[in-house]
């Protein structure tokens, strides 16, 4: 018995080690060299410089704070248009869940820029929107839904709302029916069982929803730069600046790294808060 519990065991080590060799080669080795780099001066020697100026300039303070900020709003705007979307996939038939699942999943096959040049056309001074209301007499002047931080979250939430639906969607499917009816005869109406019963059970959900969301919303780049214009700088944007523009490689590989630590801090500090017993204890209350 042990003897073929350790061949086992090999095979699916000796099974591990393609993935293991993409991993390191693709991601552990490129992060560690960009690591490096971070630390070091345009003479390419060892300094703390470009984490100094980071902390001590106000500007990416600025930047690191309309970043997070950016990113939750989104979070929360997935969060609130997603959660009734998910609703409905868990009540509906198998035929109509699969349509929706394709009608949300059908943007993605199409490139984010392409997508974001849409809502161009739909937002901008002379947009749809813009030119609806003109017409209609509600306006005199266009309406900025672009160019500024409400065109970001508009755009970020039209590409991310899908991870937040289909995180939701899952934890709903795993709820038990036989629930809704235990609460309807001991009284519940509708709304006090999604509060007392769904929206507990669903919190895995949403959480795994929020997590996704904010940390592809904090290293999202095409978005910004394309809903955002030059008026509002998120950091991965400044990050490429640094490289591509300015060619300070030093300081951009610093730069990814602090969106990269302020990112895995942030979604532990919410991980901790929701699975702490305190926050279980106001929520029931």
């Amino acid at each position: 018995m042990k003897g073929s519990f350790r061949g086992v065991k090999t095979t699916a080590l000796l099974l591990l080690v393609p993935a293991l060799i993409v991993l390191i080669g693709v991601f552990l080795l490129p992060m560690l060299y960009i690591l490096a780099l971070s630390f070091q001066d345009k003479h390419e020697q060892f300094s703390f410089d470009n984490y100094l100026l980071f902390f001590q300039d106000p500007y990416y303070a600025q930047i690191l704070w309309r970043t997070i900020k950016l990113s939750l709003y989104t979070a929360v705007v997935c969060l609130i248009l997603g959660y009734p979307v998910a609703m409905y996939m868990a009540k509906a038939s198998s035929r109509m869940r699969g349509i929706v699942t394709f009608l949300i999943i059908a943007p993605h096959l199409v490139s984010v820029v392409i997508r974001n040049f849409g809502w161009v056309i739909i937002l901008g001074e002379k947009g749809l929107i813009n030119n609806f209301l003109t017409k209609l007499g509600l306006i005199e002047q266009p309406l900025k839904l672009m160019y500024n931080e409400l065109g970001v979250v508009i755009g970020l939430t039209d590409s991310l709302i899908v991870y937040m639906v289909l995180a939701i969607a899952t934890s709903l499917y795993q709820i038990d029916g036989s629930l809704y009816k235990a609460s309807g005869i001991l009284g519940a109406s509708k709304l006090r069982t999604f509060f007392t019963v769904v929206l507990p059970l669903t919190l895995p959900g949403m959480l795994a929803g929020t997590t996704l969301v904010f940390s592809l919303s904090m290293s999202s780049y095409v978005t910004p730069a394309l809903m955002g214009g030059s008026g509002v700088k998120v950091l991965p944007v400044i990050a490429y600046e640094k490289i591509m523009t300015q060619l300070n490689w030093q300081m951009g590989a610093a730069l990814s790294f602090v969106l990269l630590a302020s990112t895995v801090v942030l979604v532990t500090l919410f991980t901790r808060l929701i699975e702490t017993k305190r926050y279980k204890e106001v929520f029931s209350s």
